[in-house]
């Protein structure tokens, strides 16, 4: 199995990867975008439910998609521009 690339990102920075981009939010639109090869890149918030997380990133790693953790649900919400946190999200590969 290929070691995908796992980080930490702050706001902003997840905000500039974002933007202008195809965003999913949420556990279970994550896991149908990265089973059928459209997520680019996943975002995970570190305070979410870890057995929530914990699948996505076995998952990811499956499919060799790359993680990168961000502070808070807050944020990653914000940062997909939604007024709700998120337990995760990601950014699609164009269509």
């Amino acid at each position: 199995m290929d070691i995908i690339k796992t980080r930490h990102m702050a706001f902003s920075e997840v905000a500039q990867v974002i933007s202008g981009k195809k965003v999913v939010a949420g556990a279970k639109q994550l896991r149908k975008a990265v089973t059928s090869g459209k997520a680019n890149q996943a975002f995970l918030a570190s305070d979410a439910d870890p057995a929530i997380t914990e699948p996505i990133v076995a998952l990811c790693q499956l499919h060799n998609v790359d993680v990168a953790w961000v502070k808070s649900m807050t944020d990653l919400g914000h940062a997909c521009g939604i007024e709700v946190g998120a337990a995760m999200a990601a950014v699609l590969y164009p269509s």
